[in-house]
């Protein structure tokens, strides 16, 4: 389904809510609005194939954006809002938008950008401005809804990579999809999940990430009622579970550590009844943290491993998680394979290189050389990521290819190592890469980031060092550890190593 068809039958039902406010948007209100935005970007001339660039914060127009971008037909990408303005005209320049449709907040940077993106042909404000870009709600108050019947083209999002190991590129997926033509993960996630019309799902963090995109749409198709968080904060989170009473949410694992990490009594404060699943995913989340979510709020906690490529998908509910801690769960769809680098097949728990068989195909917007290094020979598509499977084929993530760090020629997961470092009382999170070794190639190093920065900062970093030696093999334990007061960790939960490891092997050169 979609929000017209659901508009046609419940116009007065909640489609969106902010948490904090109560700002609510009915499926009457987001479909009126979404298709007037489509008339009007039909009326300035795009339709299916266009692009659209949007760079919006969690707010009540978030979704007519995209909804009217997808009834218009074009392709729209969600932009992040901490990007710089030489990332953002990438992204723009990149994805071919036309159009740029942005938050009040960032007109200034629109004045910035303007000059360097003549493609940009329509700037666009949720809100009122000065005069960088047009205000969009007068425009939509005045135009007409674009009718749209069921077997007309629509769009889809084209999200970018998050460009941990480099500049983020475009997944670009396959077009002319019908308005009433099944969405394959609306209806994976309603089998997986139980997304309809009763689920009020909260969404913590930032809707330009991919999976709270189309985690959000797909609740919209099922004819369910989101609550949007403006920002994520702990205790925040659990009042919006209470108020609005929540039935699904997703969660990245430092919102779970930060969760845990409340007071017995306030997380007791918060009646959490209505909560029936809780997913997770996006960064690798230590057993020990998945076991004390399962504790407090029942065996409702799921996670999953994917991407945006949407080449394949695995899952794992408490039970099972509990009983094989550390794996993400087994295929929904897309084989799984483990090869080693020649590309052969490994026995279960050998580390290798994970892909995915007879899934959908996927492509990268402008880089088919990026395209074709993703598939093998045998049309298997990887993700960049490492990992073994067991016997009962569950799959178990090691780490990305290019942060495992090779020290006097084994080969170390800086993840494991990471998942032990934040499970310290003292720690709040940690960054683990290589840096060079004239004897041993590479050596670990860590970064940290204390809970509360320690009087003596020697004896703190002794203790950590400790505790690592306690807990991991000699050859895991990093030979140094460095304090930092805030580490490169995205709101999708992604830690973003490559500058950071980039500033030491500079130094190391130097």
């Amino acid at each position: 389904m979609n929000p017209q068809v659901i508009a046609q039958t419940a116009p007065d039902r909640p489609a969106t809510i902010m948490a904090a406010t109560g700002e609510t948007m009915t499926y009457g209100e987001l479909d009126s609005l979404s298709r007037r935005l489509a008339g009007l970007l039909r009326r300035l001339g795009y339709g299916p194939g266009d692009h659209l660039a949007m760079m919006i914060d969690n707010e009540i127009l978030y979704h007519p954006v995209a909804w009217g971008a997808w009834y218009a037909g074009l392709y729209f990408t969600p932009v992040s809002t901490r990007l710089t303005a030489s990332e953002v005209a990438y992204l723009v320049e990149d994805s071919g938008s036309r159009v740029f449709i942005a938050s009040l907040a960032y007109e200034a940077l629109i004045a910035e950008l303007k000059p360097g993106l003549p493609q940009v042909e329509h700037w666009f404000l949720t809100g009122a401005g000065t005069g960088a870009a047009e205000p969009l709600l007068p425009l939509l108050d005045a135009e007409t809804e674009l009718a749209i019947g069921p077997a007309d083209a629509v769009g889809a999002d084209m999200l970018y990579s998050s460009g941990t190991t480099g500049r983020p590129k475009g997944i670009k997926p396959r077009g002319g999809a019908t308005r009433d033509e099944p969405n394959p993960l609306a209806s994976l996630l309603t089998k997986l999940y139980g997304f309809d019309a009763a689920t009020h799902y909260l969404t913590p963090a930032p809707l330009y990430h991919g999976s709270p995109t189309k985690y959000s749409m797909a609740v919209h198709r099922a004819g369910g009622t989101n609550i949007i968080m403006e920002g994520f904060d702990a205790e925040a989170a659990l009042a919006a579970i209470e108020r609005h009473r929540v039935t699904h949410s997703q969660w990245v694992p430092t919102m779970l550590h930060r969760m845990a990490r409340l007071p017995d009594e306030t997380k007791a404060r918060y009646d959490l009844s209505s909560h029936r699943v809780a997913v997770h995913a996006a960064a690798p989340c230590p057993p020990e943290l998945k076991r004390q979510m399962i504790d407090w709020w029942g065996p409702i906690v799921w996670e999953f491993y994917a991407g945006s490529e949407a080449v394949g998908y695995t899952s794992i509910g408490s039970a099972e998680a509990l009983a094989r801690p550390g794996s993400v769960g087994k295929s929904v769809f897309g084989d799984l394979h483990i090869l080693d680098g020649e590309g052969q097949p490994l026995p279960p728990r050998e580390i290798g290189h994970i892909f995915f068989a007879n899934g959908p195909a996927m492509e990268y917007h402008n880089d088919p050389a990026k395209t074709a290094r993703a598939y093998n020979e045998r049309g298997w598509v990887t993700l960049g990521d490492m990992g073994s499977l067991d016997e009962e084929g569950y799959l178990y993530l090691a780490d990305r290819k290019d942060f495992m760090i090779i020290t006097g020629g084994v080969n170390v997961y800086p993840a494991e190592i990471e998942q032990l470092l934040v499970m310290h009382p003292g720690i709040d999170d940690a960054a683990v890469f290589g840096i060079p070794n004239e004897e041993f190639g590479q050596e670990v190093k860590a970064v940290v980031q204390p809970a509360a920065w320690p009087a003596d900062e020697a004896d703190y970093k002794e203790e950590i060092i400790a505790y690592c030696r306690a807990h991991l093999s000699r050859i895991k334990v990093p030979r140094s550890v460095d304090l930092s007061t805030e580490l490169p960790r995205q709101p999708n939960g992604k830690l973003y190593k490559t500058a950071l490891r980039a500033a030491y092997l500079k130094e190391s050169q130097t």
